[in-house]
């Protein structure tokens, strides 16, 4: 498997395919850095000689693309700012329910998790 900024991305894959294995990188901006680099999409990632991977990761570096770790820590700042700022975003996310105004009621169990069942004791 060749690794990217320390991600490993598979063999046989096409290689369009394969860079959205970077935490950070979609599809669109894939297709973007291979156009950038001279790369054709086609290729499959295994086939890809060293100056190719070389040519791609400078292409992420010089667009200055956040990913992986990075991106990771830049997100988790973003939320403990919101939840600093006690706004409404903020509050949700450290209740662990749903932020963008979707239904509780009903649903959201991927959001709040398994179901607690909460009776009145007697």
């Amino acid at each position: 498997m060749a690794r990217l900024f320390g991600t490993e991305i598979p063999n046989e894959k096409r290689i369009e395919a394969s860079l959205p294995y970077i935490y950070g990188i979609g599809r669109s901006t894939a297709s973007r850095i291979l156009e950038q680099a001279g790369v054709s999409p086609d290729i499959r990632t295994g086939e890809l000689t060293e100056e190719q991977l070389v040519k791609i990761a400078t292409v992420i570096q010089s667009e200055e693309i956040t990913i992986e770790g990075d991106l990771r820590r830049e997100q988790q700042g973003q939320m403990k700012r919101l939840a600093s700022i006690n706004c409404y975003r903020g509050i949700r996310h450290k209740r662990g329910l749903p932020v963008r105004g979707q239904r509780t009621q009903t649903n959201a169990r991927t959001r709040k998790g398994k179901r607690r069942t909460v009776g009145v004791a007697q």
